[in-house]
């Protein structure tokens, strides 16, 4: 699949992965910033942003778009980096392609399994009445029905577009995430991959616990593990602490 991206910088390629209803504009400040020593590519997964749909949602397949990417843009020992479902692509990706690239970055994920816990996200995007809707305000309002914090709204919010009848439509493919999302949570596994990696974690979240170094370790035995006081959105929450860490480990 030709997934879209945006490209910034020049020098050796960093390539971030956004994660689930998220896009390349979520990391599009922090890739600028990156793009003062680094030719940094913003991508776009399946499904996501403007990139192309398909029935097909499963971290082999976004690993392989990953690696059709890599080939298409001739990207020579990139460093990668993916946040929460685009970090367990980078980590598909290294097991499959372990010569492939130079370093990872893992932003608030582990490779364990997650049980299903977008529930309440799916439900409140579904409910809203894109037929009928008149604004973004609107939206906002039905969302606000199921998603009380008003940053969570604004963040999927960015998935509202217009079509070419001017109607509401999503960016993302809605109905084929929402049938697939036990993917999203599936565990990543393989042989140890001897690579320079960072995993970043959200002291506040949840998503990576001090009971995951162990398993973070076995399939990363060169895992540099650090925490930032936030939540899973580190790299929204704290950019200027997340920039440092990403930039210092990539140098």
């Amino acid at each position: 699949m030709k997934l879209f991206s945006r490209v910034h910088g020049s020098g050796q390629p960093l390539v971030i992965l956004h994660g689930v209803f998220g896009s390349a504009d979520n990391w599009l400040t922090l890739g600028k910033r990156f793009a003062e020593d680094f030719e940094v590519h913003l991508v776009d997964q399946r499904n996501h942003g403007l990139s192309p749909h398909s029935e097909e949602f499963s971290y082999p397949a976004m690993a392989a778009d990953l690696e059709e990417y890599l080939e298409d843009h001739a990207l020579e020992n990139p460093i990668l980096v993916g946040h929460s479902m685009g970090g367990k692509v980078v980590m598909q990706f290294a097991v499959d392609n372990p010569d492939r690239f130079q370093k990872m970055v893992v932003v608030d994920i582990a490779p364990r399994q997650y049980p299903v816990h977008h529930t309440t996200i799916l439900e409140g995007l579904t409910g809203i009445d894109l037929p009928n809707l008149k604004s973004r305000g609107e939206a906002d309002k039905q969302l606000a029905l199921s998603i009380k914090e008003m940053g969570v709204r604004q963040f999927l919010l960015k998935n509202l577009t217009r079509n070419s009848e001017k109607q509401f439509a999503w960016k993302i493919n809605l109905p084929v995430i929402k049938r697939e999302i036990e993917t999203i949570g599936v565990k990543i596994d393989g042989e140890p991959v001897n690579k320079p990696s960072l995993f970043v974690r959200g002291f506040n979240s949840t998503y990576i616990q001090e009971a995951d170094y162990p398993q973070i370790k076995q399939l990363f035995p060169l895992a540099q593990i650090e925490s930032l006081n936030a939540g899973h959105w580190v790299h929204a929450e704290k950019p200027e602490e997340t920039y440092q860490l990403i930039s210092d480990f990539a140098r």
